[in-house]
């Protein structure tokens, strides 16, 4: 069974429940992103994930680096960052999901931590945002204080979201 936009006669499903009762919604609002970026970055520099490596963008909600929000609604975003060689005299390593109506943070500190240079560490976090039409959504990292060669890993970080009511 398919609903279609108009007469039957449209190419389009815009939900389809299939015979074991499963529901699909192909154009329903839904993004995998991956970074190439992979680098040693400076310390007290905020840096933006580059989000040049899509799994699937449903809806081709991505671009420039941020997903911007087709419809008002909740969305369910989540991430996650990998880091090599955080460095155990940073004050904090830190990640931003930053939303048109709030800024989400996501912290640890390495020398609470880490006894020694930590060769893999991963950030991961989901929020349920609040985005209305046309709202941004991205990711962004930083290291304050201490050595900087802490490395961001982008092919092994992901920012991923679907609207979920």
């Amino acid at each position: 069974f398919q609903i279609k936009q108009g007469d039957t006669s449209s190419s389009t499903a815009y939900m389809t429940i299939n015979s074991i009762g499963a529901v699909t919604k192909p154009l329903q609002p839904a993004f995998l992103v991956f970074s190439t970026d992979s680098n040693s970055f400076p310390v007290n520099d905020t840096r933006l994930m580059t989000l040049d490596t899509e799994v699937f963008d449903q809806n081709s909600d991505v671009a420039s680096n941020v997903f911007t929000a087709p419809v008002t609604g909740r969305y369910n975003l989540s991430l996650s960052m990998y880091f090599t060689d955080v460095q155990d005299d940073a004050i904090y390593l830190e990640v931003y999901l930053t939303t048109s109506n709030r800024t989400y943070y996501f912290i640890i500190d390495p020398e609470a931590m880490f006894e020694r240079v930590s060769s893999y560490h991963t950030i991961t976090a989901s929020v349920l945002a609040d985005m209305d039409a046309s709202d941004t959504a991205s990711v962004s990292y930083r290291q304050s204080g201490g050595t900087a060669s802490t490395d961001f890993n982008g092919s092994d970080s992901f920012f991923s979201g679907f609207l979920a009511c």
